[in-house]
């Protein structure tokens, strides 16, 4: 059988650094663990995880749970951390808390009894006991795109003010003044955080948004095909909607279609959240991106950091606006991607 003393052989290590690697330990270079990684699959070599667990308290496992799977937003998160946190030499676990408070406890407490190394989590709501109690418990914990204000665990997340409010200053040198909105949950911090700003950019405008141009939704498509069935029905529709989430504004995109109406043409819409189709519709939808699968890498990286005994701090990666044709922008060629310095990126 191999042993962990044939792969340090192999890769020209000793015993303590392929032991690191393989442990996930941030001490360990990048080219070190492309070394041990390499000897592991030419040898073949399967570490006894429970005799490891035994010998170090460790399981060699972290938890991820996410809000809604179903959402392409999470689905492309929870890929982006499996794949980091199998470089670093863990396997994840993820748990599907379907925005419900209920399923989220359920998932944090089974991860919890099967005495993962550390947890990730995407809060459905800030409801949950048993996310509180694992946030001020022993095991390392982060939370990841969302996050329960007061709890005692770093935040890995995207700012989408600014952003938000570049895509107000966008609709607004389009001429568009009556602008709904479809929002999010405000149990959620993001839910909160998205109308806030959206708000806060009209107002810098002169712009009202009176309660009819708001639709109350769950992050989820049937709340957005609802929302803009409402906004249809005014005697004053909008001129655009900005849906805060990417399942919503599908919905939206559908109670369009099903009134036989065109966008831009006869309704704009913008979405928060950009996913690979929205380029490819059409018109492509103009939205706001998340650095998805960097919010994935750096949730990890922080949480092993934790594992190990360092300590480590909250991070916030911006978001930014992409232009494309959905509100009625005029037709122009790709632009190169300007959002690294301000601008927005136009395609």
């Amino acid at each position: 059988m191999v042993s962990i003393k044939d792969v340090a052989t192999e890769s020209g290590l000793s015993v303590a650094t392929v032991s690191r690697a393989l442990n996930g330990h941030p001490s360990v270079s990048d080219g070190a663990r492309e070394r041990v990684l390499a000897a592991v699959e030419s040898l073949g070599y399967r570490p006894n995880v429970v005799a490891r667990s035994l010998r170090t308290d460790r399981t060699g496992t972290i938890g991820l749970v996410i809000s809604d799977v179903l959402n392409p937003y999470f689905t492309e998160l929870a890929r982006a951390v499996e794949e980091e946190a199998r470089a670093l030499g863990y396997s994840v676990i993820i748990g599907n808390a379907d925005e419900r408070a209920d399923l989220e406890d359920h998932h944090v407490r089974g991860l919890l009894e099967r005495r993962i190394d550390g947890l990730l989590v995407s809060p459905a709501d800030g409801r949950s006991p048993m996310t509180l109690e694992a946030a001020a418990g022993p095991t390392p914990v982060v939370f990841v795109d969302r996050w329960i204000p007061g709890a005692d665990a770093p935040v890995v997340r995207a700012d989408g003010r600014d952003a938000i409010r570049d895509l107000v200053d966008h609709l607004h040198s389009l001429g568009h003044r009556r602008i709904a909105v479809i929002t999010g949950p405000t149990a959620t911090t993001t839910g909160r955080e998205r109308i806030d700003a959206f708000r806060e950019a009209l107002a810098e405008h002169g712009i009202p948004l009176p309660e009819a141009y708001i639709g109350r939704g769950d992050f989820q498509a049937e709340s957005g095909r609802l929302a803009t069935e409402r906004f249809l029905d005014l005697p004053e529709p909008p001129d655009v909607v900005f849906a805060t989430d990417n399942l919503m504004a599908l919905g939206a995109l559908d109670a369009i279609a099903a009134r036989g109406l065109r966008v831009p043409e006869d309704i704009g819409l913008a979405a928060f959240d950009d996913i690979p189709w929205f380029s490819h519709t059409d018109p492509p939808i103009t939205t706001i991106a998340q650095p998805t699968a960097e919010l994935g890498r750096v949730a990890v990286r922080a949480l092993a950091s934790l594992i190990a005994g360092e300590p480590t701090s909250s991070t916030v990666l911006p978001a930014h606006l992409v232009v494309r044709r959905s509100c009625g922008e005029p037709a122009t060629p790709p632009q190169t991607d300007r959002a690294a310095t301000g601008g927005a990126a136009r395609e």
